[in-house]
């Protein structure tokens, strides 16, 4: 079969289950991977002959895709901030929206040669590792509950040439942590069982629930024992960064400011949501 045929199939098979840019984006990224052709060698080389293997290892990638398995578990790993991750179901597919909330850190970091920065609930690893390859300096710790995410975690810290210091740890239990910092940031689970309506099978038969949801009648319950832990775990001067649940920036900078917390910035990501804040010991 030829590479023109197989889009043909491809998006065939695919047309009733997502949009057509989704499924050009799908088909882009995996003959890029499977084949190491790029967007321009599509159109410009349609001709090229797919050898039999090689279409049979793509016809599974479609057949997995009809699933609504999400293409990053396909393939094992996903680009975050410029940078390759290694994910599975064990952990969350990163979000564009993370990526902001590190560009803020980068904005904001105490300048210090020494600033050591922790990564409460850290899945894959994406905001230390990357925080670590964009601020090099820093001492960078991360920690999880997951034993799985942590082994993904420190793979994908070795597959990024960084020195990250990873620990297992249940930040809910009353365990104090053994060191303190200048920057605690942390993207928790926050969706509350209400909103699953809203969330794509993709990602609600997939990602692990233990790092997506929270009760709804407990909704920032990460939020306010992280807060709690940030008071006796950051230094003078500490900053706590979280990624949010955009229906309740409201309520999150509300328990903030309860606590003691001072300076707390609510700040949009690209779309206008509510999504991380900011706050100063």
């Amino acid at each position: 079969m030829k590479l023109n045929d197989f889009r043909t199939f491809f998006n065939k098979e695919l047309e009733n289950i997502y949009p057509k840019k989704e499924i050009d984006t799908f088909f882009f990224r995996i003959i890029e991977a499977k084949m190491k052709l790029d967007t321009t060698a599509v159109f410009t080389k349609g001709d090229t002959k797919i050898t039999d293997k090689k279409l049979a290892e793509l016809t599974i990638i479609t057949e997995r895709l009809k699933t609504e398995e999400p293409l990053q578990y396909i393939l094992g790993n996903t680009e975050f901030y410029g940078y390759n991750f290694e994910v599975n179901p064990n952990v969350l597919i990163p979000r564009p929206e993370t990526e902001e909330l590190i560009t803020w850190i980068k904005t904001s970091y105490l300048e210090n040669t020494n600033v050591k920065i922790l990564d409460i609930g850290t899945g894959s690893g994406c905001i230390p590792i990357t925080i670590k390859k964009e601020i090099p300096s820093a001492n960078v710790f991360a920690l999880d509950i997951s034993k799985k995410a942590i082994e993904t975690a420190k793979k994908n810290a070795e597959n990024n040439n960084v020195d990250v210091t990873f620990l297992l740890h249940d930040i809910l239990s009353e365990k104090k942590l053994e060191s303190t910092f200048d920057i605690i940031v942390s993207n928790p689970p926050y969706v509350r069982n209400l909103e699953k309506k809203e969330i794509k099978n993709n990602v609600l038969n997939n990602e692990p629930h233990l790092a997506l949801f929270v009760a709804d009648n407990n909704p920032l319950i990460f939020y306010k024992r992280i807060a709690d832990v940030a008071k006796y775990a950051l230094n003078a001067n500490g900053i706590l960064f979280f990624e949010i649940n955009q229906y309740l920036g409201k309520e999150t900078k509300e328990m903030l400011i309860s606590k003691g917390y001072k300076n707390v910035i609510l700040k949009q990501d690209l779309f206008g949501n509510d999504r991380m804040i900011k706050a100063n010991l």
